[in-house]
């Protein structure tokens, strides 16, 4: 491990907050990074690591504390600032033009060059860069016929070229091959050679601590434990993540499982995901764990017939099916619940009583196709009061209500279709503390009714207290499904994380007897 005792930190963040509206992203949250040091950041999604990295990059001015670079306070109020102090960062999905050549585009953010190129002197010094970190490119090449991971090398390189001396790595091996990610492994290391200061965020706990010195770990916007790499075990790192007391903020209801309602075999879209089993039976709230680009969310969408799965087959109460539209789903049964109620769930411009009879508008029309205002009045009405949805009437514009009542307007919306199978993605995603306990009480009432739920969510706390099952996945893989004894908040983080792998059993579920 780099030591840090005899070094002078290039850059502090001290006591920093940040809220936007009703969310406090960050609450006193303090890093450290030194020269020649990778520090690992971690914690689970909405911790605020990218909150955190949007203030070290001037997108966001934080609330409360301040930003010291080699021990003087600064202020980073836009991002051509941080790259005048040295700061750059890289992301998943590299950020270069696809058609511009390798040198354009290491140089591209530079004004010190001249107004007439050179394009002998630039082809040099890019290459020159490009050898400082051992990559062997061709620097006339365009862009777009690089790999990803070449990509990021050209990043890094323009990095370089703008005397970096802290670099922000954001998830930077989501899209990568083994082999890709050992390369760039050898680009951070020779850029620790060189001093600069790294901050890489990731998920995968293997790589966490094969290329961390220090590791840090968010929750819930506040700091939890920063720890030498060689001082700290992945218990204790995964522990630091989830340390949270369910049994505080939801509660289910026992409910009685039902009849089998779906059962889904080795269901596959080319390169999204593969190889997904599992069964819903009616009453039961399967839950879908994962980490961000576990894929769940594409799995409930090929479910719904929004982007079809290519292999594997589905039975919906013992009949196969074939889904390859919402239309189709519905008529078996099926609804879904986007995560993105605003662009997708809803028409912010359409009062609440055609929200929520739209996919139904059928029922509502005479035999000359007009709309029965009277019977759509009285359906929305009885949601309205149902499920206490907050408007002085159902003519009000669905975009003129809180994101919590929107919530509600759109589980109306398909519990008006009288689904048998529920699948609700995200569905407590931006709402206040107290429409996320209404909506949790509602999918515990409409379990105990019957209805097969499977719950997609980012809140781990969330699906442990609401599912019966959790079936947990991870780029794109299912690594396990859980009983609710067993599902502990360890268990279920070490396996999206890729620690445990799933074995026969629960990779084919046993068919009910």
């Amino acid at each position: 491990m780099t030591q840090t005792a005899d070094k002078r930190p290039i850059m502090e963040m001290r006591h920093v907050s940040k809220r936007f509206d009703a969310t406090q992203a960050l609450e006193d949250v303090s890093l450290t990074l030194y020269p020649g040091e990778v520090h690992a950041l971690i914690g689970e999604n909405g911790a605020g690591k990218s909150t955190l990295i949007k203030i070290m990059t001037g997108v966001h001015r934080p609330d409360v504390g301040e930003i010291l670079l080699d021990g003087k306070p600064v202020q980073i109020r836009n991002s051509q600032e941080a790259q005048a102090h040295g700061i750059a960062a890289i992301y998943q999905e590299p950020m270069v033009f696809p058609d511009l050549n390798v040198a354009e585009n290491i140089f591209i953010s530079h004004q010190d060059r001249g107004p007439i190129v050179q394009w002998g002197k630039a082809y040099r010094d890019a290459e020159a860069i490009l050898a400082q970190l051992g990559v062997k490119l061709d620097v006339r090449e365009a862009a777009r016929g690089l790999t990803l991971a070449a990509q990021q090398a050209v990043e890094i390189a323009r990095a370089i070229s703008l005397k970096v001396r802290v670099l922000i790595m954001d998830e930077p091996t989501a899209s990568l091959s083994a082999h890709e990610v050992t390369q760039l492994f050898k680009l951070v290391a020779s850029l620790r050679s060189q001093g600069v200061a790294i901050l890489f965020i990731g998920h995968r706990m293997e790589e966490v601590f094969r290329i961390g010195d220090r590791i840090t770990v968010l929750r819930d916007g506040k700091w939890i434990s920063s720890t030498p790499r060689a001082e700290v075990k992945t218990e204790q790192i995964i522990r630091d993540m989830v340390g949270r007391k369910i049994e505080d903020f939801f509660a289910k209801s026992a409910t009685q499982r039902g009849p089998l309602l779906m059962s889904v075999r080795n269901l596959g879209k080319e390169s999204i995901f593969r190889d997904v089993n599992f069964d819903v039976y009616a009453g039961e709230v399967l839950g879908f764990a994962g980490l961000i680009g576990a894929r769940r969310t594409d799995v409930g969408l090929a479910l719904f017939g929004v982007e079809p799965a290519d292999t594997g087959e589905i039975t919906f109460e013992g009949q196969p099916q074939k889904i390859v539209s919402p239309e189709q789903a519905l008529q078996a049964g099926i609804a879904y619940v986007t995560e993105d109620r605003r662009n997708l769930g809803l028409t912010m411009t359409m009062p609440m009583v055609s929200n929520i009879t739209l996919p139904t508008l059928s029922k509502y029309l005479t035999r000359l196709g007009l709309v029965k205002r009277a019977a759509e009045t009285a359906t929305a009405e009885a949601y309205r009061q149902k499920l206490d949805i907050r408007s002085p009437s159902v003519d009000v514009q669905v975009g003129k209500l809180s994101g919590g009542n929107q919530q509600k307007v759109v589980l109306s919306k398909w519990l008006n279709a009288q689904p048998k199978l529920l699948i609700l993605d995200e569905p407590t995603r931006g709402i206040d503390v107290r429409t996320k306990a209404e909506v949790h009480h509602m999918v515990s009432d409409l379990a105990a009714q019957g209805l097969g739920i499977i719950l997609i969510s980012s809140d781990l706390p969330e699906v442990l207290a609401m599912s019966d099952r959790i079936l947990v996945m991870r780029e794109g893989r299912q690594m396990g499904i859980f009983d609710r004894k067993e599902a502990t908040q360890e268990v279920v983080m070490t396996a999206a994380m890729g620690q445990h792998r799933e074995d026969d059993s629960s990779r084919t579920p046993e068919r009910p007897q």
